[in-house]
């Protein structure tokens, strides 16, 4: 790392702190040659990678801004939104994987906006599943409806019932 002052190419860590809930780590460094203290921070990379294969830092703005456009006349906030954003992100970083398709970006949205609104949910899968005809949004309802009948009986997504322990 270079001072910024002197354009010395070392510089000495003096603290480290978590920063951003953990996702990042601020870093004070001293340069040995001017003496001078500056702040970095470290984070990991997430690249997205568009249709055109270039690829760009994973955004939780741009999330948020195809979200709202879904959310668009719903009882959502901002503050759901960012939080969409944000499990978004961690459901991506925790696969471990330092570049993601932006189809599977979307893809990775469908979950958590399922939870937040169903409508919205329904208008974000039009597009990036790709729905062609009314008998795609009536699957779709349709879907939605079981998930709802079996949630109001107790049943998991696996079949079995919510008060049903694993035997692990």
């Amino acid at each position: 790392m270079y001072c910024p002052f002197c354009r010395n190419p070392d510089s000495r860590v003096v603290d480290s702190r978590m920063a951003d809930d953990g996702s990042a780590i601020r870093r004070r460094r001293q340069c040995p040659e001017c003496g001078r203290r500056f702040t970095t921070v470290e984070t990991t990379s997430l690249s997205v990678i568009k249709r055109s294969g270039v690829g760009e830092p994973f955004s939780r703005s741009k999330v948020i801004n195809g979200v709202r456009k879904a959310c668009q006349g719903r009882p959502v906030s901002e503050d759901d939104l960012a939080l969409l954003a944000q499990e978004v992100e961690e459901q991506i970083r925790s696969s471990g994987a330092a570049e993601i398709d932006a189809h599977e970006v979307g893809l990775v949205i469908l979950g958590p906006l399922q939870k937040l609104d169903k409508v919205a949910y329904l208008r974000f899968a039009s597009v990036y599943q790709a729905f062609e005809s009314l008998e795609d949004f009536e699957t779709a309802i349709a879907l939605l409806r079981q998930e709802a009948e079996d949630d109001a009986k107790g049943i998991t997504a696996k079949g079995t019932k919510t008060s049903e322990k694993s035997p692990l």
